[in-house]
């Protein structure tokens, strides 16, 4: 009995760090969805997108709550790092577009765009946030040029997706 009484705290740890559905190697599901940059509304497709280089497709909560205000703030200091590279960043939350087109130029300082996640984008990706239904996960992928993930890094925490998703950019980068 004791031992069961010590495994259960792990099992539950364990299942509530569970990584994202789409693993490195995954093809990722294309998508359009409505989104915002400096508060101007436009269609964002991901297949336009990787015609110009790897993307960042980030997934975060709620716009305007403390974790996903201090990663945009992340995100948007490091765009420049990130288009040296070559790469597109956008965030993607299941918040309306109103809502996001504030946020794009309050939190990410107009510096990428922010996307409205559908049911069927939050589907595809996997991310659902098992505690609080109408919300996303905090994931954050590398795509390729070719459609295909190259780095997934999901941890409710801002901290470590900037970085890891540059570190990935430059990766492929340095493969040119």
């Amino acid at each position: 009995m004791r031992r069961s009484a010590l495994l259960l705290p792990l099992a539950l740890a364990l299942a509530t760090a569970a990584p994202a559905a789409l693993s490195e190697g995954a093809k990722a599901p294309a998508f359009s969805a409505a989104a915002a940059q400096g508060g101007h509304k436009f269609t964002f497709s991901l297949a336009d997108a990787l015609k110009k280089g790897p993307v960042v497709l980030y997934f975060f909560p709620a716009a305007f709550t403390p974790g996903c205000t201090v990663e945009a703030h992340e995100f948007a200091a490091a765009i420049p790092e990130f288009k040296k590279a070559g790469a597109t960043v956008i965030g993607m939350s299941a918040d309306p577009i109103d809502k996001l087109s504030e946020f794009s130029t309050k939190e990410c300082s107009s510096a990428f765009p922010v996307g409205s996640a559908t049911p069927a984008i939050v589907s595809g990706y996997d991310v659902p946030l098992k505690m609080k239904a109408g919300l996303t996960d905090r994931t954050s992928y590398v795509i390729d040029r070719t459609g295909k993930v190259v780095f997934v890094h999901s941890d409710l925490k801002p901290a470590g997706h900037v970085n890891g998703t540059l570190d990935a950019v430059k990766k492929l980068a340095s493969r040119k």
